[in-house]
């Protein structure tokens, strides 16, 4: 399940990831223990008060985070998010481009560890985020 799944999320037009494909994001590093995604801030992520939805930015991080432990699994194993903590920085506006980083900070049997960092077109960190993943 894996191998395909990541040898087509990171392609353009990727169907593979709905998620993705409707929020534009894009992989751009997929590699065991980290990755790298992005995101350009449309105007339907912008919620009322003019800014990125702070949901929008979890989502980017929890799926940055998920997706550098994806590579690191057998095919058998499956990863959920068990807790996932968010720290937010700064304002977020349309047009802006993010770019999430994850890496795992410690891999056990069952839990697995993973930071993330959100930063925005001038490379300022955004948001950053702690998370833990069941793998089994």
């Amino acid at each position: 399940m894996y191998q395909h799944y990541l040898s087509q999320v990171g392609q353009p037009g990727q169907t593979v990831n709905p998620l993705f494909a409707f929020l534009g994001v894009i992989v751009e590093v997929l590699e065991p223990g980290r990755a790298v995604l992005s995101l350009k801030v449309r105007p339907e992520l912008i919620q009322g008060a003019g800014v990125a939805a702070g949901g929008i930015l979890a989502t980017i991080l929890d799926e940055a985070m998920a997706h550098a432990i994806l590579p690191t699994l057998t095919e058998t194993q499956r990863c959920a998010t068990v807790e996932l903590s968010v720290r937010y920085f700064a304002p977020v506006k349309k047009g802006d481009t993010l770019t999430a980083q994850a890496r795992v900070v410690k891999a056990g049997k069952r839990i697995v560890f993973v930071e993330g960092e959100v930063v925005n077109s001038k490379d300022e960190p955004v948001a950053r985020a702690d998370a833990s993943f069941m793998v089994g």
